[in-house]
C-alpha cells in the first residue's frame, strides 16, 4: 500500500475509485489489462490519500442531487478498508448530503456499512452490486482465492433484502471450460431469486483477455488447470472475446430464468436502474462503471 495525492475524484459522470490496485487475487481480471495505465505493482494499492476532501467538494459543488458510483476498477471492501475506512467515510459524505450511491464489491465487509446504506436509501438509493461467478466455493476459492467465497455472498444478498436495501448481482466473466456448465449458472440463478435480486448483469457466456490480464489468467490456468492454457490458444488465438461454446444454450436459460421471476435480464435496463436518481428529486444522472 501507498499513499497518492489525487487531482480530482469523481469522473464526468460521478463514479470514483478511492483505490487503485485491488489485493482478491482474481484470476481473471481485466483491471489488470495495460489499457487502464496502472504505474505500479497491481497489488500495492494505490490510496487516494485526499479522496475524502475531493468528494466534499464534489458534493458541494453540484447543483443536483445524483447517484455516486464506486467499485468499477478496485473494490471499495478490500482488506484494507477494515482499518483505513475510507469507504465507510465516502458514504459518510454521500449521506450526509442527500446523494444516492451504488457500489460493487466481492465482500463481505460490506455489511460493516448497512447502517449508512440504510439511511442514504431511506432519503436517497443505495444500491449494493454483488459479483456471482461460480457457486462451487471450492472452485470459488481457487478463481478469487483473497475473497469471501459465494456462500458468503449469497448471504450478504439475502440480509440487504432483509433490510430492504435493492441488489444487482454481476454474473460475469463465466470462464470457458471452468464454471461455463448449465448446474453452475441454474445454482447462481436459484441464489439470485432466493435473495430477490432486483436484476442481473450478463453480457454473455464467456470472458475477455488482453494484455496484461492475458498473461496472468494463463499463469492461474497452468498452476490450477494443466493445459486448458494450449486449449484456449487452439480455439482463441489473441481474441479479446472469448465466448464459450455453450453461449447460446446457458444464455437462453438465463433469460428464460429472469423473466419468469421479474428478474432484470437487460445490462441496458440495470444501469438505467442504477444511474436513475429517485423521481422524488426530479433529477437523473448517469453515469458509467469505467473511472480512473
Amino acid at each position: 500500500m501507498h499513499y497518492i495525492e489525487a487531482k480530482t475524484l469523481l469522473s464526468s459522470t460521478n463514479g470514483m475509485n478511492i483505490y487503485r490496485g485491488c489485493t482478491h487475487g482474481c484470476i481473471y481480471c481485466d483491471s489488470r489489462s495495460v489499457v487502464y495505465g496502472m504505474d505500479h505493482a497491481f497489488e500495492d494499492i494505490a490510496v487516494k490519500e485526499n479522496a475524502l476532501i475531493l468528494l466534499e467538494r464534489a458534493l458541494q459543488s453540484k447543483r443536483k442531487k445524483c447517484m455516486i458510483g464506486t467499485g468499477s476498477m478496485s473494490d471499495p471492501y478490500m482488506p484494507l478498508e477494515n482499518k483505513l475506512k475510507m469507504t465507510r467515510k465516502a458514504l459518510e459524505l454521500i449521506d450526509r448530503y442527500g446523494f444516492g450511491v451504488t457500489l460493487i464489491t466481492k465482500s463481505d465487509l460490506v455489511l460493516r456499512d448497512i447502517d449508512l446504506l440504510e439511511s442514504i436509501n431511506k432519503k436517497a438509493k443505495a444500491v449494493v452490486q454483488i459479483t456471482l461467478t461460480t457457486i462451487d466455493d471450492d472452485l470459488c476459492r481457487i478463481l478469487e482465492p483473497n475473497v469471501c467465497p459465494t456462500s458468503k455472498r449469497i448471504e450478504v444478498l439475502r440480509i440487504l433484502q432483509e433490510r430492504g436495501i435493492p441488489t444487482i448481482v454481476w454474473m460475469t466473466p463465466i470462464l470457458p471450460y471452468i464454471n461455463d456448465t448449465k448446474e453452475n449458472i441454474n445454482g447462481l440463478l436459484d441464489a439470485c431469486i432466493e435473495t430477490g435480486v432486483k436484476g442481473i448483469i450478463m453480457f454473455g457466456i464467456g470472458m475477455t483477455l488482453r494484455e496484461g490480464n492475458r498473461e496472468y489468467y494463463y499463469q492461474a490456468l497452468d498452476q490450477h488447470f494443466p493445459g486448458l492454457r494450449r486449449k484456449y490458444i487452439r480455439q482463441y488465438g489473441n481474441a479479446y472475446q472469448l465466448n464459450s461454446p455453450h453461449n447460446h444454450e446457458l444464455m437462453t436459460l438465463f433469460h428464460r430464468k429472469c423473466q419468469a421471476h421479474n428478474i432484470m435480464d437487460d445490462p441496458e435496463e440495470c444501469f438505467q436502474y442504477l444511474q436513475e436518481f429517485p423521481e422524488a428529486y426530479h433529477q437523473t444522472s448517469i453515469f458509467d462503471f469505467i473511472d480512473d
